[in-house]
């Protein structure tokens, strides 16, 4: 006998971000909602990535200005890291983002299932519940929000080795003697400076000739510098062969770089390369929903998918991989389901490294505007130049504006510095707003914080050239 359907309004295959929050207006909008999780409730965000890895960032600042503190005048004696706190502290979090979340589904009417998702037919997914059994949800519209899971590269013996992505990196209640960190991007980076700042002796390898190979040539060698300061070993252009042992144990990676063949050898081993859509094995050859070549789904600038009455949102539908896409992802959604026309092509995304100090940087780079051969003017300040870093000592990194060399459009901007990501948020309210660059510069702004430095880095923007 053929299993009895449960009809909903909207089906939402994934809790990310952008899911949650579009479960959630719809349901109090008075629209019969089911939401289908495979595992967090909420998402990856607050339960193994975003808030888990700042939480566990914070708590190794918070140990690197402990053993820095004689600089500032107090003493303290020797200072170690109890890893079960500082996870136990992590932990915490996660129960209460659990109980928000949970709460949230309650008071908003959506239905949370948590089971994993398969569609059989289109707008039709079969759930296998994690409690035992099946259901068999169809949807007026389903909303695709499945997310992505860390890359592991076809290395000889690496999956053997059972290496730690971040999931399992912020799970650790020891630690690593010696990390090895396969991959210089985003949350690489950020894993290795906390490690690092926690008591661990840390490695990163980079195949490429920069970290960061998204950012100018002059922000990765800053952040290099930075972390090389902190006693991180970074070997660029260098790519692991092999790896041999068991992260945890003991692990030994063979590289080649420009100083030829050498050994690793480590305790832990933790993979940070790049990130796979999760949309393999969930049934889309049934709907008519398309994938792009590297197998995330293809959606308009509405974010529409090929299918009919189906859309995807977050990192699976090749949104910029960060929560405050996701985010905005469901506001498109959400007015585009009722009848706007709202788009992905008209927004500005910042983001945020939080790494000690942060990297920020919103619109373009001064490489993306000569690739894309957009005439532009550059000025730059280092944080020394800042007053406020004389008081705090925080004088590493740079400010950096791109602005047109046509006008007077500020076209993108670039800080690695204590608090970026705040000072960051002002210049990108000043894109959004199109306000011209002599605005800030001629700005009051208060005395003695970071963003004061806006003055100096937009007064020393050059001239436009007579034509």
């Amino acid at each position: 006998m053929s299993q009895t359907e449960e009809h909903f309004d909207i089906v939402i295959l994934g809790s990310g971000q952008g899911g949650k929050l579009l479960a959630w207006h719809l349901a109090r909008s008075g629209k019969k909602v089911a939401v289908v999780e495979r595992r967090w409730v909420g998402g990856s965000c607050p339960a193994v990535a975003c808030l888990p890895s700042k939480n566990e960032v914070w708590s190794a600042r918070v140990a690197h200005l402990v053993r820095n503190a004689d600089h500032f005048g107090t003493v303290t004696g020797p200072v170690t890291t109890d890893m079960r706190k500082v996870r136990g502290r992590k932990q915490d979090m996660v129960e209460r983002e659990i109980d928000f979340h949970l709460n949230a589904y309650r008071q908003s009417g959506a239905e949370l299932i948590m089971g994993s998702g398969r569609f059989v037919a289109p707008k039709t997914i079969a759930v296998t519940l994690n409690e035992g059994g099946t259901r068999l949800l169809t949807g007026e519209e389903v909303v695709i929000n499945v997310g992505s899971h860390a890359a592991i590269p076809d290395i000889p013996g690496l999956e053997a080795a059972r290496a730690l992505t971040h999931i399992e990196a912020l799970e650790l209640d020891y630690l690593p003697s010696h990390l090895i960190v396969l991959g210089g991007g985003y949350i690489g980076i950020e894993m290795a400076q906390a490690y690092r700042r926690f008591g661990s002796r840390v490695t990163v390898i980079e195949p490429l000739r920069q970290l960061m190979s998204r950012e100018d040539a002059d922000v990765a060698e800053e952040m290099k510098s930075i972390l090389a300061a902190e006693g991180i070993d970074v070997l660029l252009e260098t790519q692991a062969t092999s790896v041999r042992g068991l992260s945890g144990d003991k692990v030994t990676v063979t590289v080649h770089g420009p100083a030829g063949e050498q050994v690793i050898d480590g305790s832990d081993l933790l993979v940070t390369v790049g990130r796979v859509a999760n949309t393999a094995d969930i049934g889309l050859d049934r709907t008519g929903v398309e994938l792009d070549a590297r197998g995330f789904i293809r959606v308009n600038e509405r974010l529409e998918t090929t299918a009919p009455g189906v859309w995807a949102i977050g990192e699976a539908a090749g949104s910029p991989q960060f929560t405050h896409v996701s985010v905005d992802d469901f506001r498109i959604v959400r007015d585009n389901m009722a009848g706007g026309n709202r788009r992905t092509d008209e927004r500005l995304v910042p983001y945020v490294m939080f790494t000690d100090p942060q990297l920020a940087r919103v619109g373009l780079s001064e490489g993306e505007a000569l690739r894309k051969g957009i005439p532009i003017r550059v000025a730059k300040l280092p944080m020394s130049s800042v007053l406020r870093t004389e008081a705090t000592d925080e004088t590493k990194g740079f400010m950096k504006a791109v602005v047109s060399a046509e006008d007077d459009r500020i076209l993108g901007f670039t800080m690695i510095g204590s608090e970026a990501g705040e000072v960051m948020a002002a210049v990108q309210t000043a894109m959004l707003a199109e306000l011209p660059y002599p605005k800030l510069r001629d700005a009051v702004i208060a005395h003695l914080t970071v963003a004061e430095g806006l003055g100096p880095l937009f007064g020393s923007v050059p001239a436009r050239s007579a034509r």
